[in-house]
């Protein structure tokens, strides 16, 4: 077993505790990026796992790689090329204040990836899961070609393709626009991941009777988005949505929903009164998701892994989900007191 995972991983710089860009004289300095946090979890959770990039012959791309290592992600087809890392840097908002990211991440080594430079044949060696995100095309053509790529060898190959739609608005400056790219890459993809606004904004596709400003999100009626996406793209097997009802910047309700194309399955909701970071809420999702299809008996099982472990994500700073199987077990099973273990 081996989940391969594709993207880009950046240098994120992020203000202490609540303070403002225009407040703060240091910044706070960890690595992150949508799919690498995905094979963090992962490693953590036990699954083998391969993340490929393209890194910069430095030092600060050096210790991006040990970093990885560090959580057990195998790293050995990294490339090494290009000049600079991405950076993003980030403010966290409390209350009414929301958070704000500002990126840096032109002319970036991943952005120059072309077709032809990563040995696909090698990296799926033994692979059953390929992951890649919405991010990624985002980036570049070169990018985005590379990403269409490795979907089209992952399905000669017969292995698993999953996708987070993750649309960002700051990233697609190009040329190109989300709904042009996204969908002959989610064609390849077996397993697609989402929200309300990276189905309407990347696929077209809007969710009626959706309220997100209020703190509550009717989890029916995502059933006819689902709906939509697996008859526009037959390949499709499985459609999960996470549900984040936003009461402020420190409080969200927290849950998903899976439809296998019969039946749509509702998870558990979880009240997150206090968020410490919820960068990488999704892709803590997404890396419990991965590991409960691979282990789990039924989907329903799967999802309330995921949805658990990305509830306990929001306790954790930093983008990677540093939690364990057990941790993340003892939630599902109905334990959230926070009780000291000793």
């Amino acid at each position: 077993m081996k989940v391969v995972t594709f993207g880009e991983i950046m240098l994120r710089l992020a203000t202490p505790g609540y303070l403002r860009f225009s407040q703060s004289t240091e910044l706070s300095a960890t690595f992150g990026g949508g799919e690498a946090n995905v094979a963090v979890s992962l490693a953590n959770f036990g699954i083998p796992v391969d993340y490929i990039t393209r890194l910069p012959k430095n030092d600060l791309g050096q210790a991006c790689l040990m970093d990885l290592r560090k959580y057990g992600v195998n790293t050995n087809h990294i490339l090494w090329g290009g000049d600079r890392m991405g950076i993003y840097f980030l403010e966290t908002g409390a209350v009414s204040r929301g958070s704000k990211v500002i990126y840096d991440r032109a002319h970036s080594a991943i952005s120059e990836i072309k077709p032809g430079m990563i040995n696909w044949d090698d990296v799926f060696e033994g692979a059953n899961w390929f992951h890649w995100t919405g991010i990624t095309p985002a980036i570049s053509q070169g990018a985005a070609d590379v990403c269409l790529e490795a979907i089209q060898k992952a399905n000669e190959k017969g292995i698993t393709v999953s996708c987070d739609l993750n649309f960002r608005k700051n990233l697609w400056k190009y040329g190109k626009k989300a709904g042009e790219v996204m969908p002959g890459l989610v064609a390849g993809t077996d397993i697609v991941l989402g929200n309300e606004e990276d189905a309407e904004m990347v696929l077209g596709i809007k969710a009626e009777g959706v309220d997100v400003t209020g703190g509550h999100i009717d989890a029916a009626a995502y059933e006819s988005v689902s709906r939509q996406i697996m008859a526009r793209f037959p390949r499709c097997k499985k459609v999960i949505t996470t549900l984040r009802g936003s009461v402020n910047a420190n409080h969200n309700s927290w849950s998903g929903v899976l439809w296998d194309g019969e039946r749509l399955f509702e998870s558990p909701t979880y009240d997150i009164t206090h968020i410490v970071d919820r960068v990488g809420g999704g892709d803590s999702f997404m890396g419990g998701l991965i590991y409960g299809l691979l282990t789990y008996p039924n989907d329903l099982q799967a999802l309330n892994f995921a949805v658990a472990a990305s509830c306990l994500k929001h306790t954790i700073y930093g983008d990677y989900n540093q939690v364990t199987v057990d941790e993340v077990e003892k939630l599902m099973a109905g334990d959230a007191s926070g009780r000291v273990a000793r």
